[in-house]
């Protein structure tokens, strides 16, 4: 998956536009075919999002050399190593 952490959105776009073409298809006007194109992008993207921080808690639980004792915080920093750079700090 790499350091892209941007494909709850691409599946909410996919799922956008496979809705906003169902719509129309099936003869809705254009505000309710954007509507239901937009409840679309909202629920795929926020189950995706769901799903993808579960594998990444996950993972986190998975790493070597973690002891019971250490912070979730700690185990999640490891797993995003330019968090900093992205939050603006350095």
């Amino acid at each position: 998956m790499g350091k892209f952490r941007g494909w709850h959105i691409v599946a909410g776009f996919a799922a956008m536009l496979l809705t906003a073409a169902l719509g129309t298809a099936m003869g809705l006007n254009n505000t309710a075919a954007f509507m239901a194109s937009c409840v679309a992008f909202v629920a795929v993207s926020k189950g995706m999002e769901s799903h993808l921080a579960k594998r990444r808690r996950e993972a986190a639980a998975r790493l070597p050399g973690q002891s019971q004792g250490q912070n979730q915080g700690d185990s999640a920093r490891a797993l995003d190593a330019d968090k900093s750079e992205r939050d603006g700090r350095a």
